[in-house]
């Protein structure tokens, strides 16, 4: 799925309907150490450009009827933001903390705009790795 900031921000946004399909659509086997993934890539420019979203998880059991896209995420500098609580406010705080700092003027790491990307680790833990420079 391709979006940008700009509808995100809006009531046009894409990210909340693909994370609804992605729940009532993939049987995730938390207890048995499956894990869901959100990733950013493939970005036109920056913060203000086009870029495209998965939904995702490291297990096997995937239905038939789904189109399915094997990604790597690749190695790099990423600074980790964590958040743990309640979905999905720790979901929206998280990227709150992540627009608060690299909006900051005196910011120690700058964006690499290459592949950004969520781990939920359970219900109530997320980690964002975005790629730095």
């Amino acid at each position: 799925m391709i979006t940008n900031n700009h509808a995100e921000f809006s009531p046009k946004g894409k990210i909340p309907a693909l994370w609804q399909r992605f729940d009532s659509s993939i049987p995730v086997d938390y207890r048995g150490g499956e894990r869901v993934y959100g990733v950013y890539l493939n970005y036109e420019s920056d913060h203000t450009g086009d870029f495209s979203v998965l939904a995702g998880f490291d297990g096997d059991t995937v239905p038939e009827h789904l189109k399915i896209e094997n990604i790597t995420i690749p190695a790099g500098k990423y600074l980790v933001f964590s958040r743990k609580g309640e979905m999905p406010q720790i979901a929206i705080d998280v990227w709150s903390d992540i627009w608060r700092y690299f909006t900051q003027a005196d910011t120690e790491y700058e964006r690499a705009f290459t592949v950004d990307f969520e781990h939920y680790v359970n219900a109530n833990h997320i980690d964002v790795y975005m790629a730095i420079k």
